[in-house]
C-alpha cells in the first residue's frame, strides 16, 4: 500500500500522504512504507497530546507532572522516586524535580524511609487524587470521541496492532539502536 492508494478508497489525502509522494519524487526507488506508518503514528500522537493536553494546562500541569500524579494514582500506594522514574520512562533528576514542584503545590506529600534516610516515599495528597480523578474522565471522553470514526472491530484491531508493535519495540529498540 502506497501513499496514492488506501486499499481500494482512493488518494490518501493526510499530510503524510504528501510527504510520502514528495520523497516518492525524489527518490522513486525508495520504499516508503516504514514511513507511512511510523509518519502516522507519530503525527497522530502529535495531534492527540496536543489536544489531550489543553484539560492538564488548564490545571497548570505539564504531561510529565500528570504521568508522575497518575502514577502514584493506578498503583494505589507510595512510590519512591525511582518506582516513579520507571514507571514514567523519565530521567531520576526529572523526577526529582517535577515531585519538589508537585509537592510546593500540595498534591504530592514525602515520607521518609525509616530505615534509609536517603530513600523518600511519595503519594498523593487528597488534593492530588481529586485533581487526577477530576482530569481522567475528560480525556477518556475525547479519546473516544476521537475513536468513534473507527467502529469496534477496527478499533480492538489497531489497538492488538500497535500492543503488538510496542511489546516487539519494548523489547528490542536498545537493540535496534545500538
Amino acid at each position: 500500500m502506497t501513499a496514492q492508494t488506501s486499499g481500494g478508497d482512493g488518494p490518501r489525502t493526510d499530510t503524510v500522504a504528501a510527504v510520502v509522494r514528495q520523497w516518492q519524487a525524489v527518490h522513486p526507488g525508495l520504499d516508503t512504507g516504514p514511513m507511512e506508518i511510523i509518519g502516522r503514528i507519530n503525527r497522530s500522537a502529535a495531534l492527540l497530546q496536543q489536544a489531550e493536553d489543553a484539560p492538564l494546562r488548564r490545571a497548570g500541569l505539564s504531561r510529565p507532572e500528570f504521568d508522575l500524579l497518575g502514577a502514584l494514582r493506578r498503583t494505589g500506594h507510595e512510590l519512591t522516586p525511582g518506582d516513579l522514574a520507571r514507571e514514567t520512562f523519565s530521567s531520576g533528576a526529572a523526577v526529582t524535580k517535577r515531585l519538589k514542584q508537585l509537592a510546593e503545590r500540595g498534591l504530592v506529600e514525602r515520607r521518609g524511609d525509616t530505615r534509609d534516610r536517603r530513600v523518600a516515599h511519595l503519594r498523593l495528597t487528597d488534593a492530588g487524587r481529586d485533581l487526577v480523578d477530576g482530569i481522567l474522565p475528560e480525556q477518556l471522553a475525547y479519546e473516544t470521541a476521537v475513536l468513534s470514526v473507527l467502529d469496534g472491530e477496527k478499533q480492538g484491531e489497531l489497538a492488538a496492532l500497535l500492543g503488538e508493535l510496542l511489546t516487539r519495540l519494548e523489547g528490542r529498540l536498545g537493540a535496534l539502536r545500538v
